[in-house]
This record gives C-alpha cells, structure tokens and sequence, in this order.
C-alpha cells in the first residue's frame, strides 16, 4: 500500500452495484471508472422446503410439488435457486412440481432465494422416497351371504402407513364403473357391506389427477345355503372359573356325517380365536374371557355352513386361587390322630393335593418344605398322620390340569405338643400360664443343639419368627397384651420342641392364676393360687374348674394331691369380685420307670433258668438208665420268713427239684435208687 494513497480499502454492509475511480492534483484529475461490482447482503431469514401433500409415502406415478417458503420474505420479489437429485434444469420459482414422480426422483430437496441484491442461505434438506405402485388388498368377513344377511369387504394399501386413499368398488371383472350407493352399504372409507353374490374387487385412488392404485385380487361373494349339522362349543375342562396361567381348550364339535369342516369363531374376547376347531389356551389371562360360539364351512362346498352354535362363556380370573389348611386338634392328645383339611379359599372342580411337612430353615428365617409320605396329588381334600407325639407344621397346596397348574404353598399350620420329653423342649420362668403386662418373662430352648429360634403364634392368627431379645437359647419378653399365644422353640437341625401358651392379663388390678405351664403327671400333686400384680392372694379365693365353682379355699390356694385325667381342664379363679383369665391344665399318663419296667424282663430270665436246671438233669438221667421211669416232683419251701410267703409273692421262695429214677423190675433195693436235686431261687439273689 502506498504511504500518499487514501481511501483505497472501504467495508459496506448493504448489498448493491460498486464501481471507483482516483484522482489526484489542484485542480483533482480523475481515472476512468472501474469495473462494477455486485454485492449481495445474505440474509438470516428461515427457509423451508415443503411437500404439498401431507403424505409420508410417495409412489411412483404420481404428480408432487415441492414448496419453497421463505419466512419474512414478504413483500420482496424472490428468485428462487433449487439443488435437486437426477436434475439439470431445476425451475426459479418457489414450486418445483414433478409430473410422473419416478424411483429416480428420491433424494435430498434444498432450496435458497435472492431479491435485488438480497441473498438467503439454503434450506435445510428434505428427504423425498418415491416406492412403487401399490397394490390395493381386499378382505371378506365371510365369502357366503348368510339368507337375509350381508358380507363385509374391507380395502387398504400398504403400507398402511401410507395416507390420503380413497377406495373405489368393483363387480365383476368385465365392469369397470365403479359401486355406488345403490349397490353396496358404504361405512368408513374403505369398507362396505354388499348382499348380492358376484366377484368383486378394489383400489385406492388420491391426488388431482387422481392417482390409482394396482387393482386388488378379486374376492368370489356367493349365497349360503345351510346345513342340519349343529355345532356345539365345549370347554376341557369344563370348570366353572378358569386362573390366570391355566390351560384350557376351547372346541368346536360338529356331529353327523364324516364332512370335512372349516372352522369359524366369534368371540367378543379381547383375543380372536383362530379358525380350527380347537383353540388351546396355553397361558390364560383375562383378556381370553367372553362369549365363544362357531360354526362350519364345508371344505367341499364353501357355500353351505352351518348355523351358529350357542354361546358359551369362559370367564378367567387374574385373581390366583390360594389354599387355606387347617389342622384339627390343634393341641395333640396320646394315641390322637392329626386330620389335615385344604380346601381353595374360592372352591372350583379338579383339583388334587399336596401335603408337606415345614422344615426350620433358621438360615433363611423361614421353612422349607418336605413332602409326606403318599402326599403327591391326592383326591381326598383331607390328609391323616398317625402317631404323631411332637410339636409339627405342616403346608399344603392344589394343582389341576394337563400341563398341572400348581397354587402357591398355603400359610403354614401347626399342631403343638405339650411334650416335655422330645429332643427339644421349651421352659419358661416364672413358670406359669398367667402374666401381668410389663412382666418380664424369659423362654429358654433346651435340647442338644446350637441354633435356635422362637416363634409365636398369636391370638389374631399371625406367626412371628423373631424374638426381640434373644440371647443364645434364651428369649427375653417383657410382655404385653399382644404376647398373649402359643410359643415353641425350632432349631438349627430341624427339630420342634414343646409349646407352651402364655396369657397376658390386661387388667392391671384382676387377678392371675398361677398354674403350670407344662402338663402335670397322673399321680403327682399340683397346687394352683391366685396372685395379684403386688402381692399372692393368701384367702378368700374360689376356684373354677370349667366353669364349676370346686373350693373357697381360706388359704388362697387350691391343692391337688394325686392328679387324676378327671382334673384336666380349665381353672379360673375369682377374688373380690374380679375374675381371673381361664388357663387349660393338662394332665399326661405317667411313664413306667426302668426298674418297673425290668421286672417282666426278670422273670423271663428266671423261668429260662428253672428250665435248664429242671429238664436238662431228666434228660440226662433219662439217657442213663434206659428202660427205667423217670419220675419228678417239686417241694416249695420258704427262706427267711417266719409265716411264710403272702399269697401270690414269690420272693426269697426256693423251689425243691427231687428227681427220682425208679427201675421198671419189680424188686429193687434202696441203696439202687438215685436222687438228683436242683435249686431254682427265685429273688433278689439273682439280681444281684
């Protein structure tokens, strides 16, 4: 640039026709002028290309035109500038129109516009798909007119999500005028219900020109003649309430004659059903509920069908079918059978059960499940255990059906033992029935094992697992009204031990009974009392035994010298006026000691020893003096007893074996005879 020169470089904003000249000197001489120089100024206005149609699919064979708007353009006077595929001559005006649209013709649209020395940028792309000539489809609802009846056709062209069709109707493949509303029931656009036979066809048309689609194929209309054979629609199984999940078949039997069938369905279930004769259900749901009914189309004759069969209705319940089991007794008595009952909570046909005995699973804070022995898929709704003697829980559940629908498991029931013998047991300190609120009573699991847990049952029915405070074996309660139920122990192998009932009194100013927990044996003494929150009652107390006023015992208590079975039941007593809860005492047979026990054992052993010193000596003399008589005899005595043994006692009593051998001759001499003595003592002598 030169130093003396000025002005030689300018900036302008506005779009025009710019041309210069120099000069120099006083007077100024001035240059010829430049060439000129266009100057456009761009604009940021919004351009769109748009199709006028609102169609997402174009076929080829049709007439477009594609739009080129230029938003705040108003006003000015726009040349227009398009980048088009398959192209050398795109127009300059704002609509680029293509008359017979080809496969060719897809591609990207862009398009810009200039005024004087105005300049927009292009437009975003627009992605024009041109497919080929469609081919309309045409379906019949039934290809035979019913007698005073109608068939409903229906047209589309695919895709469907192509737009804009309107449908054209045809009878007859040598006509081509289109139906009218004289020959057919138009509903929607593209279908129509028509009752005269013939053959008929379709096509969609759009745009202006109008644009045709391939005609359909042509579908034959024809009258129906019916048929005697009656269908009749049946449900396998036949149950009254299908659950969701099960299997069930629906079937079309049509009877008479060997006619090969097609099948129709009508249903107003929210899934069709296909057209067989047999609709199998695999998976119910309540979408498969509703009205069924059918009938049959010869194979032979399309013509002649059947009439309609009678509805039947299937309804499937999304509500799953729970089992509910009860035991009976729930508290086992000796020599008492245990009777389970499962029954569905909604009864319905064809179920069979299973029984399971509840394992502990501590691990799992829950149980497992073990089924009993011939408890696989019985008849009966009832299952018996004989000998049953300890604390037990038991489940059940159904199943039905080919594939076999099972039920969840029911809730666990439990049969408690008051058992204190079995390998595990329960004790409870204080040890009574009855407790106050806010007492503190601790459960304490006995038995060979290292796991334990505690569980109760409550009065409203709810099972718990955890003890609030357990420490090792024992369980710590301070109690409430809600501690009131049957407690037992499980352990870590899978054991039960003894259960127990607990009863809080909720009166903080009524009496408790304080009576054992555990049952009392026949034969022992028991004593029941009557005690307040801060004090035993010592007087002026009664008692009750189911419900029977026994004894107003001065001393407050109520004592029972030698239990009897006839002293089990329930004791309440009543002071002041204010009566206490009722608790059942149970009484259990007394058990044979060892040494009682032995006793038979004993004798079994003495009389096997009498026999040894008895025979063996006869038969051994016997063998001696062959063709001699043998002869014995025995000679009771007493030992140690001045008046001898009482009738029926055996102790200490010695019996005398003489064995005499007495010759067959009739002479013989004394000193010839022989003796042979044997003692069999019968007492504590052999014991020792």
């Amino acid at each position: 640039m030169r130093g003396n020169e000025a002005n030689r470089v300018i900036s302008v904003s506005q779009g025009g026709l710019y041309h210069c000249r120099g000069g120099r000197g006083d007077p100024v001489y001035y240059t010829e002028d430049s060439s000129d120089v266009t100057v456009k100024e761009t604009l940021r206005n919004r351009i769109t290309v748009k199709l006028q149609h609102s169609w997402s699919q174009i076929f080829t064979g049709e007439t477009i035109t594609l739009r080129c708007e230029i938003q705040g353009g108003e006003g000015k006077v726009w040349k227009y500038e398009w980048t088009a595929p398959n192209t050398n001559s795109p127009p300059t005006s704002s609509e680029y129109r293509i008359s017979r649209v080809s496969v060719s013709h897809s591609g990207d649209y862009r398009c810009r516009g200039s005024s004087d020395y105005l300049l927009t940028g292009w437009s975003d792309a627009f992605r024009l798909t041109v497919s080929y000539k469609p081919k309309a489809k045409l379906r019949a609802d039934n290809t035979a007119v019913p007698v005073g009846g109608s068939v409903t056709l229906t047209c589309s062209v695919n895709p469907s999500s192509s737009s804009g069709w309107k449908y054209y109707w045809y009878r007859d493949e040598k006509s081509s005028e289109a139906l009218t509303t004289q020959d057919a029931v138009f509903h929607s656009n593209g279908e129509i219900s028509v009752s005269q036979e013939g053959l008929y066809r379709c096509r969609g048309g759009r745009g202006n020109p109008v644009y045709y689609t391939e005609d359909s194929q042509s579908v034959r209309i024809g009258k129906t003649v019916t048929v005697s054979n009656r269908p009749v629609v049946t449900l396998y199984p036949n149950w009254s309430e299908i659950h969701r999940g099960e299997t069930i078949t629906v079937r079309c039997e049509i009877h008479g004659g060997d006619t090969e069938w097609d099948y129709e369905w009508e249903t107003n279930s929210m899934i069709k059903a296909p057209n067989q004769n047999e609709y199998r259900i695999r998976s119910a749901s309540s979408s498969n509920s509703g009205n069924y009914r059918c009938k049959g189309r010869m194979k032979s004759s399309q013509h002649e069908t059947t009439e309609w069969s009678d509805s039947v209705t299937l309804t499937v319940s999304d509500n799953e079918p729970r089992p509910v089991l009860t035991v009976s007794p729930s508290w086992l008595s000796p020599g008492a059978s245990v009777t389970l009952n499962c029954e569905i909570e909604h009864p319905s046909a064809g179920w069979s059960f299973y029984w399971y005995k509840a394992v502990p699973d501590l691990s799992e804070k829950s149980s497992s499940y073990e089924l009993l022995p011939d408890g696989s898929g019985t008849a009966q709704d009832s299952y018996i255990i004989h000998g049953q003697t300890h604390t037990a829980g038991y489940v059940c559940r159904a199943g039905r059906g080919d594939p076999e629908y099972h039920t969840d498991h029911s809730q666990p029931k439990f049969v408690w033992s008051a058992d204190v013998h079995s390998a595990a047991s329960l004790t409870v300190s204080p040890d009574r029935v009855q407790h106050f609120t806010s007492d503190s009573v601790s459960l304490t699991c006995e038995g060979n094992f290292t796991e334990w847990r505690v569980r109760k049952f409550s009065e409203d029915g709810r099972l718990y697992s955890d003890c609030r405070r357990m420490t090792g074996s024992t369980c710590d309660i301070n109690t409430s009204k809600s501690d009131t139920a049957v407690y037992w122990c499980e352990s870590g192998s899978g054991e039960f031990s003894s259960a127990v009932n607990i009863t809080v009194q909720n009166d903080g100013n009524g009496p408790i009974l304080v009576s054992p927990v555990h049952p009392v044996t026949e034969g022992a003494s028991v004593s029941l009392s009557c005690s307040l929150r801060t004090q035993k009652i010592l007087s002026n107390v009664f008692f009750y035994h189911n419900d029977k006023l026994i004894q107003n015992d001065p001393r407050g208590e109520l004592k029972i010298s030698a239990v009897s079975k006839s002293d089990e039941g329930f004791y309440k007593c009543l002071y002041s006026g204010r009566e206490s809860a009722q608790s059942w005492m149970s009484v259990k047979v007394a058990v044979s000691t060892p040494e009682s026990s032995s006793f038979p054992l004993l004798m079994i052993f003495r009389l096997i020893l009498g026999f040894m010193f008895i025979f063996l000596p006869l038969l051994f003399c016997c063998r001696r003096s062959k063709g001699d008589l043998c002869v014995y005899e025995t000679v009771r005595r007493c030992e140690n007893t001045e008046n001898g043994p009482a009738e029926g006692d055996f102790t200490n009593v010695t019996s005398v074996i003489q064995l005499k051998v007495i010759r067959k001759t009739r002479t013989s001499s004394p000193a010839a005879d022989a003796a042979v003595y044997s003692e069999v003592t019968s007492g504590s002598s052999l014991s020792q």
